[in-house]
């Protein structure tokens, strides 16, 4: 492609060289994949600055330049173009060298705190399980069809989103569900994108290691709804107070979801038990196989962007009543003494509290509920004391332990969240670093009719120490540990 045809729509602040007579043989961002032809960008980013690395770049046959500052010494032959952000020119360039996938499906972005990763995946099994050739961005990973294809990162960079829409489109697929970051949104990753579609979930405590303050991330989060076009559709949660916040100044067609007040698409839970729920969606009654009012607020979403696509309301229901629990999110096991066993990624308090206020409110009151629970390192330590104290105050038992300390000491993170505790909840509260143990120890402790609840890490299958990673699953040590009470 040349590179005229690939700053289509980019806005330009000077060019040192001729842009309609120079080809691009790919794009980068990174100066070592940088080949022979290919055009660099130079981004800015939170921890590395790419201009840094212009030289390397071009050493390596790079012949185009995007970036922020012209620099004094300029290499002959080589074309510089300034813009004025060049993340923001990138999410432009790179739809423009994939050929705008994202105009060719219908894209539908799911943001929020907690809940992203299970309304994708759900909405994903259900418009394949109707016969859409459907693709996913998630979390967990990627799917086109029934091909897998893993995931690094909440939202992949624009190249890699284009690429795999780019492939979806290929491939058949009439629609894309995809997870929104508040990371991806802030860095433009996602800003050249056109979605037919945006799920707001709800917004709570999380990523202050990243945004400045609570406001920045309700702000940054809203950017995605003032995106969308008069075209697509923004549906909030109506229930979360920060809903009409969202879609206040968004051009798209305004729409609510509630379990708890008048909405467009209204729920009612009828009845919660820990093999599945009863619930009423717009006047239809129907049991599902999924937990907890959280997931009710899932379903709801999903079955009201369906119906906003133009999909049958009867069959749309029929489907709901089959979909599954999503990997890591409220996935269960039991044992024949009856001891229940919970695998979720909940990793905020709002969502620890969630999951928690879910297991109470579906018991008997004679269990005991015994939580395990950590925190992340290199991430927010605000949140750390306020997950031991919810952890401890809707358990009968609490096991503090390791997460992905990451670079962090593990006993340093362990310190902050047991902070959060006063005298009587620390009565109730065991530290065991090792998180196998940990997972060990809750078991032997169980007994008949007992719940475990292991928090944090969810779908994931390593532990990240010291910077490297390690296999690790909650769901197959928790397995191994019940094995002896199975058999």
């Amino acid at each position: 492609m040349f590179l005229k045809d690939l700053l289509y729509k980019t806005s330009l602040n000077s060019v040192v060289g001729n842009i309609n007579s120079v080809s691009v043989s790919e794009v980068q961002f990174d100066s070592r994949k940088v080949n022979k032809g290919d055009l660099f960008v130079a981004i800015n980013g939170v921890s590395v600055d790419g201009h840094l690395f212009i030289d390397t770049a071009i050493k390596k046959g790079a012949k185009s330049i995007v970036l922020e500052t012209i620099p004094k010494n300029l290499v002959e032959g080589i074309c510089y173009v300034e813009v004025e952000n060049s993340s923001q020119a990138l999410s432009v360039i790179a739809s423009n060298y994939y050929n705008n996938p994202s105009e060719k499906i219908k894209l539908i972005g799911v943001t929020g705190t907690n809940g992203k990763t299970t309304i994708v995946s759900l909405l994903f099994q259900l418009f394949v399980n109707l016969g859409y050739q459907s693709g996913m961005l998630s979390t967990i990973h990627n799917k086109i069809g029934n091909k897998i294809i893993e995931s690094s990162h909440t939202t992949g960079d624009s190249l890699q989103i284009n690429s795999l829409l780019s492939t979806m489109v290929e491939d058949g697929c009439d629609y894309c569900f995809m997870e929104v970051s508040s990371h991806a949104i802030h860095q433009n990753r996602v800003s050249n994108l056109h979605f037919d579609g945006g799920i707001f979930t709800n917004i709570s405590h999380d990523h202050l290691d990243y945004h400045k303050d609570f406001k920045e991330y309700i702000n940054t989060k809203k950017i995605f709804f003032d995106n969308l076009d008069s075209s697509a559709f923004a549906l909030t949660n109506k229930d979360d107070k920060n809903g009409r916040i969202m879609i206040s100044n968004t051009k798209a067609i305004k729409l609510t979801y509630s379990l708890k007040s008048m909405a467009d698409y209204k729920c009612k839970l009828i009845e919660n038990r820990l093999d599945g729920m009863h619930l009423n969606i717009q006047n239809y009654e129907l049991w599902v196989r999924l937990i907890g009012e959280f997931n009710a607020y899932n379903l709801l979403s999903v079955y009201a962007v369906a119906i906003q696509l133009g999909l049958n309301n009867e069959e749309v229901l029929e489907q709901i009543s089959n979909l599954h629990s999503v990997e890591g999110r409220f996935q269960t096991i039991r044992t024949i003494e009856n001891i229940t066993a919970v695998v979720d990624y909940a990793h905020t308090p709002d969502a620890l509290e969630n999951v928690l206020k879910t297991i109470n409110s579906i018991r008997n009151n004679n269990e005991n509920v015994i939580t395990v629970v950590g925190c992340g390192g290199d991430r927010d330590k605000t949140k750390r004391p306020k997950m031991a104290a919810i952890a401890c105050n809707n358990s009968s038992q609490v096991i503090i332990t390791s997460d992905n300390p990451r670079t962090e000491n593990t006993e340093d993170i362990i310190e902050d969240m047991i902070k959060g505790l006063d005298p009587v909840q620390k009565k109730k509260t065991l530290v065991i670093s090792d998180r196998e143990q940990a997972i060990k120890t809750a078991c032997t402790l169980s007994k008949e009719g007992d719940i475990i609840l292991v928090a944090g890490k969810g779908h994931e299958k390593y532990q990240e120490i010291n910077g490297e990673k390690f296999p690790f699953e909650d769901m197959q040590h928790l397995k191994e540990s019940l094995n002896l009470k199975t058999n």
